[in-house]
């Protein structure tokens, strides 16, 4: 299943059915009189976030939707039946935005359940019973029925996850992620590997929350070098960031100095997040070059740096613990039923 975090979709609630124009016609009832009865209500335009979506793929091909309109009112003061309401289901966390130059946010479904009733059906029109008076007996007009609403939408898909991983092409967020969830995250040694959102839940000491990895960032990704930062939306939610920088590389001040500042550019809130640091690939190091390298990275982001070989397993739990302490309340008790059960992981892919 391909991946797909935003798409542009038509919408149209259903128009109001028209009144009836009728008069009564039965045998010994003398000047029966008008019995025309009203148009029934338009369908709604209906948004619900449901569990088990994690792609707007669906949208891709199918882009308009229109809900039915009610039906035209009958004699014997009989209302027309009502359009159905149209129900679009969108993954949890997905936004609606106007299709406007500000793409302006209409709503934010972020639980599991929430409705919205974005588009209102038209009333049904009044039949011509409804218009009789004590001067007009005989009235012939109706009404036509309220009409619909209609709008272009985006729909943008926030992945909800407790931490976000950051840092440069080829840090090992990848690697991170297969090494504590049961993602299976591509890995290569190669730039931007990863070219889409990965989510991964992690289990650790009787508890669970999940990560979310996205592609690398590059010096210039908010003016779109590299893949850009449009993925930076999927860590907006995250209430802590991992920050992994690769030991490997020329400067590891300046490769942490690089991450920070397309974070502060892209804004959100995201350079006002908890950022735990940490020294990533030293399996390969002495303890004194990775000493001398934890200080200069320490100096430059002003926070503990933890070394750590995500391919080796080194340090992972340190580190870990440092994620489990930041998130809180929000990760959730693992069951003792499920402590010896396969891991579970979600993902967009």
């Amino acid at each position: 299943m391909h991946f797909l975090d935003q798409a542009k979709i038509f919408v149209r609630s259903g128009a109001g059915g028209p009144g009836a124009v009728s008069f009564r016609r039965e045998k010994f009832i003398e000047y029966g009189g008008p019995d025309g009865g009203n148009g029934g209500k338009g369908g709604d335009i209906i948004f619900e976030a449901v569990p088990g979506l994690n792609t707007l793929i669906d949208f891709r091909y199918t882009q308009h939707f229109r809900a039915p309109r009610g039906h035209g009112g009958s004699g014997s003061n009989r209302t027309g039946a009502g359009g159905d309401d149209l129900l679009i289901k969108v993954p949890i966390g997905t936004q609606i935005l106007a299709d406007d130059d500000d793409r302006t946010l209409l709503a934010d479904l972020t639980q599991a359940g929430q409705r919205i009733v974005f588009l209102r059906g038209g009333d049904g029109g009044r039949g011509n019973a409804s218009y009789k008076t004590s001067t007009n007996r005989a009235p012939r007009q109706h009404g036509t029925g309220w009409p619909y609403e209609e709008a272009w939408v985006w729909l943008r898909l926030k992945l909800l996850a407790d931490a976000g991983l950051v840092g440069l092409p080829n840090a090992g967020k990848s690697t991170f992620i297969n090494q504590v969830t049961n993602a299976q995250a591509k890995v290569g040694a190669y730039a931007f590997t990863t070219t889409r959102p990965q989510l991964g839940v992690v289990r650790h000491k009787m508890r669970e929350f999940v990560v979310a990895d996205i592609p690398g960032l590059i010096e210039g990704a908010a003016d779109g070098a590299g893949i850009g930062d449009r993925f930076l939306g999927h860590i907006e939610r995250c209430r802590v960031l991992l920050h992994l920088v690769d030991a490997n590389d020329a400067s590891v001040a300046e490769s942490y100095r690089i991450v920070q500042d397309e974070l502060e550019n892209y804004g959100a809130g995201l350079t006002d997040k908890r950022v735990i640091v940490a020294l990533n690939k030293i399996d390969m190091l002495d303890d004194e070059l990775i000493a001398a390298l934890s200080a200069e990275l320490e100096e430059a982001s002003g926070a503990e740096v933890i070394p750590i070989s995500a391919a080796a397993g080194t340090g992972v739990d340190w580190v870990l613990d440092k994620l489990l302490e930041a998130i809180g309340d929000s990760a959730s008790p693992v069951s003792a039923d499920d402590e010896g059960e396969d891991e579970i992981t979600w993902s967009p892919v």
